[in-house]
Parts: C-alpha cells; sequence; structure tokens
C-alpha cells in the first residue's frame, strides 16, 4: 500500500512539474494586430501608379492590334476583287498575318500577365517589409490578415498606420 500511495504523490508531483511548465509557456501574452491586406494593397500609392502604367500599356496595344486587324480587314476586301489565282495569292497573305495578329496577341497577354505578377509580387514584398518593420518597433508579436479573423476590436488594426508608412 505505501508503494502506491508513493507512486500516487510521485505521479502527482511529475503532473504539477508539468503543469506547472506548461503553465508558464501559455502565460506569456502577446501582443496580436491586424491588418487588411485587400484595402493597403488597393489604397498604396505605388499600385495605383502601376495600374495606371499597365492600362496605358494595354491600351497601347490594343491599338497595335486594332491596326493589325485593320491591314487584315483590308487585305480580305482587296482578295474580293482578284481573279481565282491571284486570290489564292492573297489568301497566303492573309493567313500570314491572322497568324502573326494571333501571335502578337498572345505575347501580348503573355507579357502584360508576367510584368502583372512582377509588379504585385514587389507590392506584397513592399507591404510585408513595412508589417514586419513596424511589427518589431510596436512589439508585436503576431500580426494577422484581416480576413482570417472572425472578430477583432478596432484597437487592434495596424491598416492605417502601415498604409501611411507605405504612402510615405
Amino acid at each position: 500500500m505505501k508503494k502506491l500511495v508513493g507512486l500516487f504523490v510521485a505521479a502527482l508531483f511529475f503532473l504539477g512539474l508539468f503543469i506547472g511548465t506548461a503553465g508558464d509557456v501559455y502565460a506569456k501574452e502577446y501582443k496580436i494586430g491586424y491588418v487588411d491586406l485587400a484595402k493597403v494593397f488597393d489604397d498604396y500609392k505605388k499600385t495605383k501608379d502601376s495600374e495606371k502604367t499597365l492600362n496605358e500599356q494595354g491600351k497601347a496595344k490594343e491599338a497595335e492590334m486594332k491596326k493589325m486587324i485593320d491591314e487584315l480587314k483590308k487585305l480580305r476586301d482587296e482578295q474580293a476583287l482578284l481573279s481565282d489565282k491571284a486570290k489564292a495569292e492573297k489568301q497566303a497573305a492573309i493567313d500570314r498575318k491572322r497568324m502573326a495578329l494571333q501571335e502578337f496577341e498572345r505575347s501580348t497577354r503573355d507579357q502584360l500577365v508576367k510584368e502583372r505578377n512582377d509588379i504585385l509580387a514587389g507590392i506584397m514584398k513592399d507591404i510585408e517589409k513595412v508589417v514586419a518593420d513596424y511589427s518589431k518597433e510596436k512589439g508585436y508579436d503576431i500580426v494577422m490578415n484581416s480576413r482570417m479573423l472572425l472578430y477583432s476590436s478596432q484597437q487592434d488594426d495596424l491598416t492605417a498606420e502601415v498604409l501611411s508608412r507605405l504612402n510615405k
């Protein structure tokens, strides 16, 4: 019986040590904040400037494509007035223009998508750096994207400060 009581006391002692140690781990209070990443991204000056630049490039490429389409239409109109032999030659020219137009469209789309993705990656790096620097400076242990939260008080919202630092 004494052995059983001794084992029980020893088990309680080790359990107490474990709970005491675990309690110390969980006793730390974390400073937690959140950022509305979508708002920061949309309101960041660099995002707006990049969108403007990409839109201008897109319009320039559309103008080039429209010119190519007009040339293709002109060739088709000319083809209707020609003899059968000349029509066949004109059709070959039309086919080459159509292939060039398709290649131009594909390469332009790929180029603009790649450029957009590169710009977005750079913007996200800027945002992440500012959030990390601000968090370290203010002693935050965890900063989350607001979309991950079900609820948090406004006092934990770091969005305005992050946006202010980004747009300096």
